[in-house]
Order: C-alpha cells, then sequence, then structure tokens
C-alpha cells in the first residue's frame, strides 16, 4: 500500500512540473520577513536561443503582512555589453478591502507579474529588481517593506 502512495504521488509530481512547458527559467531568491529598500534581488540569466522570442514576469511570494495595496518595482536588465535598460513598474498587490491578490490556499500568496513580451536575447543577461515603495504623501522610500518573503523573475518561451 506504501509503495501504491509513493508511485501516485511521485506521478503527480512528474504531471505538475511537465505541464510548465512554456518556462526557460525560473527562480525565486528570498529577502527574509522584510525587503530593505537598498537590497537589489540579481539573477543571472541563462544564455538564451536568439532566434526565439519570450515573455517575462516577475514572481512574488507576499504575505498577510503586507500593508499596501499596490507595489512599486525598480527592475534593471543588464546586457553582455554593459548597457542597462531600467524600468519603474507598479503592480495591484490587493483588493479595496486588503485582501491579497495572488494564487495560495494559506496566508502566503504567489503573484506572477507580467513584465515585458516578445524580447530576444543575444548572449549573457542579468536582472536586478528592487522595491520602491512609498507611503501617500512622503518623499522618502519605505526602509523595510514587511510581507514580501521572495522575488522571483522567471522567462517562458512564447508561442
Amino acid at each position: 500500500m506504501r509503495i501504491k502512495n509513493s508511485g501516485i504521488l511521485l506521478l503527480a509530481a512528474i504531471l505538475f512540473f511537465s505541464c510548465d512547458k512554456k518556462r526557460v527559467f525560473d527562480q525565486y531568491k528570498s529577502v527574509g520577513s522584510e525587503w530593505h529598500k537598498d537590497s537589489v534581488v540579481t539573477f543571472d540569466l541563462p544564455v538564451l536561443d536568439s532566434t526565439k522570442k519570450y515573455n517575462l514576469f516577475v514572481n512574488l511570494r507576499d504575505n498577510n503582512n503586507y500593508p499596501f495595496n499596490n507595489l512599486f518595482l525598480i527592475v534593471a536588465i543588464e546586457t553582455p555589453s554593459g548597457f542597462t535598460k531600467v524600468d519603474t513598474l507598479e503592480y495591484q498587490m490587493a483588493n479595496p478591502d486588503g485582501t491579497l491578490l495572488g494564487n495560495g490556499f494559506t496566508d502566503i500568496k504567489e503573484s506572477k507579474l507580467f513584465y515585458k513580451e516578445d524580447v530576444k536575447f543575444r548572449g549573457k543577461y542579468k536582472v536586478h529588481i528592487k522595491q520602491a515603495v512609498r507611503e501617500s504623501g512622503k518623499i522618502p522610500g519605505v526602509q523595510a517593506l514587511e510581507g514580501i518573503t521572495d522575488v522571483g523573475f522567471r522567462i517562458e518561451q512564447k508561442d
């Protein structure tokens, strides 16, 4: 009976991971219980097929300690030549009643946030992500952003 249950669990895991055929790169890095404003999360991307197009996503794991409805990020893509393209992005993280958006059954939610589409890569790139949240009416950014526990970056192959 125990071997049968293990076999079913293994088969379910294989099916779960094989359904994600578009995924080319998917990695998370922990920022602890708070994401400091000077903490930059960096991803070294693999060398990808330069003839294909890709969609890019920022992935986040957050919990009920996240105090805001939105999130501001500064995302920079560094090319092999050293040129860096910087984008300031805003995402909605919660409904007006304060319930977190994203997927998950517990108070931890995963959000897959669209970043760019139809991107071609030529060589080895780096991605740098930092938070840029500010409280309403205040100029300095939030020093330690609570509720974000992991920051991820995902690349999917375009159909």
